[in-house]
């Protein structure tokens, strides 16, 4: 039988309210504990004083609420108690309830890992509630709410089930061939009609943005040759003294990255050393490898140096320091005097969001993008397939892939991992 838990699910205290909530075959027991009375009716708040049940001691007037499982968010029984939110209320109550038997206080992310392990919440709709609690800006928190709410999930189960229509066929072909009560005539051609619709829906779902990208931030690399502004740009961009400003060339020797939202979108901005081809300093030529290596990785460049050594054909070229050196090719920018600095944030943020999800899309984690595309892989061989024995097992392996995309073949130590970053009310 599974522990029961319990654990403080609202903010920490001091707070106006605050809820404990209690999960587990011994939950109702636990609330009759501690209130002295019988079950309320489920689902109906009632007012209840709270008591220690070993000492007698009343702790707290409280909102009382009992869901009897298995229709609850964690698929078990539950009860919430919602306490005055003072430290010391909230740590009586947890006392207590420490101390009867069969109670303890939950682990973090316990509670979506049994909402998980119950059925509740496939993996999808877990990661989504992972970033929807790490969400800083509104494109983050509309992009993980969709997840969390089983937008992607409903696309998987929708695959699962044509899956499943088509592997029919495929048997149906391969054992009742010879049968008069089977129609053979033209179902391999339904078939590879049934595996292209299919490829589009995956190919289409794939081209969504990364999550990685909208949580951690546009990486936005600063390059050029030394003393070209780099650094003096970052901090305008940035609002802040983030880098060291010198004229001496070679100052800035290692990344620095800073992140910082723009008008509600996330960047990750990177200061890199000055590019020059000779130096005899072994630091600088290891901080301009760096800069090559930040550069491959970037989403969009500021190149501050001359347009015919643009590091890429998508780099934004900048003319910094336009206040002092007039007329030079790119967008002219002053970090000093603030000039064009408002035409380049617009250029970035323009950029940026065809990079991220638009409202009412969701954006997908790596682990969700490897294992549509193992899904697509199968389905294409499964297309290409000569025989139909080779279809039929490709349209297997592909069905895998779904169970692995949902969780449901998912390894313990992935789950360890994502429920170790939840806080312990969740």
């Amino acid at each position: 039988m599974a522990d029961t838990i319990f654990a403080l699910s609202s903010g920490a205290p001091p707070a106006g309210i605050g809820i404990i909530r209690i999960s587990g075959p011994a939950a109702g027991d636990a609330l009759r504990q501690v209130s002295g009375k019988a079950l309320p009716a489920p689902r109906l708040a009632r007012l209840s004083r709270i008591f220690d049940p070993g000492t007698g001691e009343m702790l707290d007037r409280a909102v009382v609420l009992w869901f009897p499982g298995p229709a609850t968010v964690t698929g078990e029984d539950l009860a919430e108690l919602h306490c005055h939110g003072g430290r010391a209320v909230i740590a009586a109550v947890e006392s207590a309830l420490a101390a009867l038997p069969g109670l303890r206080m939950a682990e973090p992310g316990e509670f979506t890992r049994r909402a998980f392990l119950n059925g509740r919440m496939d993996l999808n709709a877990v990661e989504g509630l992972s970033d929807l609690l790490a969400a800083e800006t509104q494109q983050q928190r509309r992009a993980a709410l969709l997840m969390a709410e089983g937008h992607f999930s409903r696309h998987i189960e929708d695959w699962r089930k044509q899956l499943l229509q088509v592997s029919a066929m495929a048997e149906a072909a391969l054992d009742f061939s010879d049968e008069d009560d089977v129609p053979d005539d033209g179902i391999e051609a339904r078939i590879m009609a049934r595996l292209n619709d299919l490829v589009s829906q995956v190919e289409k779902v794939l081209a969504a943005p990364s999550a990685e990208r909208l949580r951690d931030g546009i990486r936005v690399v600063l390059a050029g040759p030394p003393n070209a502004g780099k650094s003096t740009l970052l901090n305008a961009l940035v609002g802040r003294e983030a880098a060291i400003v010198s004229d001496i060339a070679g100052t800035t020797r290692d990344r620095i990255e800073v992140p910082a939202a723009i008008e509600g979108v996330a960047f990750l901005f990177t200061d890199t050393a000055g590019l020059r081809e000779e130096s005899g300093d072994a630091i600088e030529l290891i901080g301009m490898e760096r800069a090559r290596s930040a550069l491959e990785a970037a989403d969009i460049i500021l190149w501050l140096g001359v347009a015919d050594e643009l590091p890429r054909d998508d780099a934004i070229l900048v003319a910094a320091q336009a206040d002092r050196l007039p007329g030079r090719a790119g967008l002219p920018v002053s970090a000093m005097t603030g000039e064009g600095m408002g035409a380049l944030v617009q250029v970035m943020l323009e950029r940026a969001r065809g990079l991220l999800p638009q409202q009412g899309d969701y954006a997908l984690r790596q682990r969700q993008r490897e294992g549509a595309a193992i899904l697509l892989e199968h389905i294409v061989a499964a297309r290409a397939a000569r025989d139909l024995l080779v279809t039929a097992e490709e349209l297997r392996r592909a069905r895998g892939a779904i169970d692995r995309l949902t969780g449901q073949a998912s390894t313990e130590d992935m789950l360890d991992q994502l429920f170790a970053g939840f806080c312990i009310g969740k």
